[in-house]
């Protein structure tokens, strides 16, 4: 994960039952990503939420990347 996702998505227990967030917002990572894959704009996001800003839609971007890159990833073999 880079500086830039580490000081801009944080996670609290109190917060979104502890998903990373936005600082300072209870916009999910995953909601920026689910409107991300809807199509939606960052320019349009931006517009629907006044605290979010291009710099923290990236940093969300690099939080799920980081997050994937740290996954193990078990493939299943479908003749068994």
């Amino acid at each position: 994960m880079t500086a830039m996702a580490d000081a801009l998505v944080v996670s609290n227990p109190k917060v979104m039952m502890g998903k990373p967030v936005i600082a300072g917002t209870r916009i999910t990572v995953e909601s920026i990503l689910e409107r991300l894959a809807a199509g939606e704009s960052e320019d349009q996001l931006v517009a629907a939420h006044p605290h979010l800003t291009p710099q923290a839609i990236k940093a969300a971007l690099a939080f799920a990347a980081g997050a994937l890159r740290a996954d193990a990833v078990y493939p299943i073999d479908p003749a068994a």
